[in-house]
């Protein structure tokens, strides 16, 4: 019987939803090879993300809690995930394949010995034979990999499965012990954007707006309103982040930027070039307006709307705002 371990994403004491994706995957294992899975929470001043992690059937959720774990680093946090993993007996360790997962996971499959598995977006086959799907290029050739270590460490790519539903009971909650210090690295600060809107990756309705909208003012004078009628965020592409200074690098989605896969997401003058499209084809309904009726974004949008935005988008949002109340 296996065990799978599932490492939370957190942020000042706030949960990560890619987290739940993760569980469902651990949940996925589960049921092939079988066994169950635990959760860990490493920060400090967990207990609300301890409490928000139970009714999802883990057989236990293992804290480590302390002011050496406040702020991520990679080196202190690896060595944590090392201790839990060893504490649970985990064949499976299982994380987020954003930043936080991309800096933490190789790094303690190195500890581990592990294989890794990256951006992993599907299983296929079960027990001994158990198989792992990850995309490359973009998307556009989906590898099938096998994992011949004993111990297995794999990033999710959150956009591809659902966020795990509570299926009731509590887990048991055991605060493991592990010092903090090693390694040369040290927190300073963190210069964070700070904004009223959503987070990009945990936005349930995302507007992104690509170079047809001329420049980086024109920018947010067309994106600023419509997210506002929405309740979005605003993401932007690689030529846009690229071009214009007034638009941040965070701001992108795509291979190279952000996944995102919001139950929402509006296209505004955007193409649809492959990089693009690699980190928004999963959310759930596709606006796309584009006065190119060609555009490759029309080919994945599930609403299309060929026109100038300058001329759509004031009847668009007043349309928005009006079914808002």
């Amino acid at each position: 019987m296996a065990k799978i371990l599932v490492i939370a994403e957190q942020v000042d004491g706030a949960l990560k939803k890619g987290t739940l994706s993760a569980i469902n995957l651990a949940q996925q294992i589960a049921a092939r090879v079988g066994g169950g899975f635990d959760v860990g929470v490493i920060g400090s001043g967990v207990d609300g993300v301890v409490s928000g992690l139970q009714g999802f059937g883990a057989g236990a959720i293992y804290k480590v809690d302390g002011g050496g774990f406040a702020h991520y680093l990679a080196e202190p946090y690896t060595v944590a995930v090392k201790a839990l993993a060893e504490k649970s007996g985990a064949s499976f360790v299982i994380s987020t394949a954003g930043t936080f997962g991309k800096d933490l996971l190789p790094r303690v499959a190195a500890a581990l010995g592990a294989g890794m598995v990256a951006d992993c977006t599907a299983l296929a086959g079960d027990g001994a034979d158990l198989l792992y799907k990850r995309p490359m290029y973009a998307g556009n050739v989906i590898a099938t990999v096998r994992a011949k270590t004993p111990k297995v460490v794999i990033s999710v790519r959150t956009a591809e499965f659902d966020a795990a539903s509570p299926s009731g009971g509590q887990s048991p909650v055991e605060t493991v012990s592990v010092e903090a210090g090693g390694g040369g690295a040290r927190f300073v600060s963190f210069d964070g954007t700070e904004s009223e809107r959503p987070e990009l990756t945990e936005a349930d309705i995302v507007v992104s707006g690509g170079r047809g909208l001329k420049d980086g003012k024109t920018f947010w004078e067309v994106m600023n309103p419509l997210a506002d009628a929405l309740g979005a965020a605003i993401g932007a592409t690689r030529a846009v982040v690229d071009s214009w200074e007034e638009v941040p690098n965070d701001m992108q989605v795509g291979q190279t930027g952000k996944v995102v896969a919001p139950k929402l997401y509006v296209a505004v003058a955007i193409s649809g070039a492959i990089q693009h499209l690699a980190g928004m084809k999963n959310s759930k309904t596709i606006v796309a307006i584009n006065k190119d009726p060609d555009a490759p974004i029309f080919q994945i949008a599930d609403y299309g709307l060929v026109a100038d935005a300058f001329a759509v988008l004031p009847e668009f949002i007043q349309k928005v705002k009006a079914a808002r109340g």
